[in-house]
């Protein structure tokens, strides 16, 4: 059964074969092979509503994967949670943790997990390039070294081995090397997701969209739940100033990512164009970039100068007010002793904020911020 269920799926039978596999599990739950198979059949968790899994251990696991594939990342972490009890040592388990808290970009606690990962398991690769993605996004350099020479050293023919080395050289600035890394990937197995992405996001910094595109496609004819990559292309077809198609790709991110603030960003973003010109939908946007914690603040100063243009001068004060508070705070936590904050999103808001005032009759306020303006140095 199971055999026949891989040769449905590779015949694009998928309804047929999601059965099948279904019965193949029914009669044995412990082929781990199989309810991978079926993973890669459930696009979404309504997939599973008619089919008669069995009540087993393994089913958890599958479900808690499946969880992590389509997004839904708490209901992965609580699966998880109850299944610790029954396997309290499980690298598995401990790496699908880890691969959660990636997701929901708690990075601290990710890498904690994957060093801790490592500490049991010297030679451990399976997962090792998520958490190379997370040293290549906080710049530890070092770090991602020696993860690369251990990588090379326990087996330089895996694809995992070659993302880590690919992302270290693209840290490094070297993006052909990263390429030649990601492509060596690819010949050692096509299916593997992570290399197209991240040689799509390689091309992006090479200027090369047209291959970027390419190798975007690929990811997503593998898994069209990677958001990445639907991301990815929107970031193209904006630099190729087509925001009409950019819209088209970041509605597909942020259906995928709702609670990601970047996406509602670069959404939002494309609505302002002034092909698109369609600001009440770009508003929509960055309240919800708001409403999920946008760490960098884009989408309150973005929001602020789009209600400054709309002449929605009350709205605007008050997100210009937020964000120079947002912009203090920041500041002070840097050890900047909370004085003027650098940057032009302060300078914006602190130019608005002192007209505003002089126009309004506040004008002790207003000589406030024109001395704060001074302090910037950006007036």
């Amino acid at each position: 059964l199971y055999l026949y269920g891989v040769v449905l799926m590779d015949k694009q039978q998928k309804e047929d074969a999601r059965k099948a596999l279904a019965r193949s599990l029914s009669a044995y739950p412990c082929n781990w092979s199989a309810w991978q198979a079926l993973q890669q059949l459930c696009s979404e968790a309504a997939s599973l509503k008619d089919l008669a899994l069995p009540p087993h251990w393994a089913r958890e696991f599958f479900l808690a994967g499946l969880s992590l594939e389509l997004q839904q990342n708490q209901e992965a972490l609580s699966r998880l949670q109850r299944l610790s009890h029954i396997f309290p040592q499980s690298l598995l388990m401990e790496g699908l943790v880890a691969q959660a808290h990636y997701n929901l970009q708690n990075f601290d606690e990710a890498q904690s997990l994957y060093e801790d990962m490592l500490a049991k398991d010297p030679y451990r690769l399976e997962g090792m390039d998520i958490f190379s993605n997370i040293l290549f996004v906080k710049e530890h350099v070092a770090a991602l070294s020696m993860l690369a020479h251990r990588a090379a050293q326990t087996d330089k023919y895996r694809p995992e081995s070659c993302a880590i080395i690919g992302n270290y050289y693209s840290l490094k600035g070297q993006h052909e090397k990263a390429v030649e890394y990601f492509r060596r990937a690819l010949r050692l197995s096509r299916t593997y997701l992570a290399a197209w992405t991240l040689m799509g996001h390689e091309y992006m910094e090479m200027k090369n969209t047209a291959a970027a595109i390419e190798a975007y496609r690929h990811a997503i004819d593998l898994n069209p739940n990677d958001f990445r990559a639907w991301y990815g292309l929107g970031q193209a077809y904006e630099l190729l100033k087509m925001p009409f198609y950019a819209v088209y790709y970041y509605r597909r991110a942020t259906a995928l990512r709702p609670h990601d603030a970047r996406m509602w960003c670069a959404l939002g973003q494309c609505y302002i164009h002034e092909q698109v010109n369609m600001q009440d939908l770009a508003i929509k946007c960055y309240r919800r970039a708001i409403e999920h914690n946008d760490p960098d603040g884009i989408a309150v100063h973005m929001l602020a100068k789009l209600y400054e243009s709309r002449r929605e001068y009350e709205s605007a004060e008050k997100l210009y007010r937020f964000n120079l508070s947002r912009l203090d705070a920041v500041g002070a936590a840097g050890g900047q002793g909370g004085q003027g904050p650098p940057g032009m999103d302060a300078v914006e808001a602190l130019l608005f904020l002192a007209s505003r005032c002089k126009d309004t009759g506040r004008l002790e306020e207003a000589q406030e911020l024109c001395e704060r303006l001074m302090d910037v140095g950006g007036a």
